[in-house]
């Protein structure tokens, strides 16, 4: 699959904040008109300390079963440091390599990471979003700006993530009596959809079984890292 080129990867920090600021004047908060899904993918990285190899893949399911349909994945080596608040820029040329390889794009991607709740409204969603061109949500599993008030034990309870006075997204409850997840808009979406989607895609389970596909699929990828030559390694992932 094709990308849109949005900036060169050889960034310094500085550099890439400037981009950051760039880039969201350029996100759309609404989904497209008569939006329709029958795909829908998770993406995620697989890293670990002293490896400077990256394992990103996408995991494509179909969105009303949520049966595997599709994936892929790439090992790249890393040229970002690990700077909070600018991990797109450590993370997406992985996950650009495995973009490429998909016969065709999803209809939509759920990012293990944020959207919009980022201090500077472009979180890995976001940034991804723009460069896959496809309808984006961040779900992540901890805060990184805001916070949020109280809410049920019940599956399907939300409480708002305010920051700086903005609501920036949605804690929501997937499973009853287990942590909430923390849902926010990336590209061509916005926060009530999200939120819809986020349940639709975690009948059983804290995650969505899009963000579940993805991880298990990138931590074998890591795992058969060891296991390979390596001179072979990219090859054979």
């Amino acid at each position: 699959m094709e990308l849109e080129l949005l900036h060169g990867w050889d960034v310094t920090p500085q550099e890439a904040v400037a981009l950051q600021n760039s880039l969201r004047e350029r996100l759309v908060l609404r989904p497209p008109a008569g939006l329709t899904v029958s795909r829908v993918a998770g993406a995620d990285i697989s890293t670990e300390r002293g490896n400077d190899t990256g394992f990103g893949g996408f995991a494509v399911l179909d969105a009303v079963s949520l049966a595997p349909v599709a994936q892929e994945g790439s090992a790249v080596p890393l040229r970002f440091p690990y700077v909070p608040g600018l991990l797109s820029f450590r993370e997406l040329p992985v996950l650009a390599a495995a973009w490429r390889k998909l016969e065709r794009a999803p209809d939509l991607i759920v990012f293990d990471g944020q959207g919009i709740a980022h201090p500077r409204r472009l979180g890995l969603a976001c940034h991804g979003g723009l460069l896959f061109g496809v309808p984006s949500i961040g779900c992540a599993k901890s805060l990184l700006v805001g916070t949020h008030g109280p809410l049920g034990e019940e599956r399907g309870s939300v409480s708002e993530i305010r920051h700086r006075g903005e609501v920036v997204g949605m804690a929501v409850r997937t499973r009853r009596g287990v942590s909430p997840v923390y849902v926010s808009p990336g590209h061509r979406m916005d926060l009530p959809t999200a939120v819809q989607w986020i349940l639709r895609l975690s009948p059983r389970y804290r995650e969505p079984e899009t963000t579940r596909r993805a991880h298990r699929l990138v931590n074998a990828l890591r795992r058969q890292s060891h296991e390979l030559p390596a001179m072979g390694r990219e090859s054979q992932v």
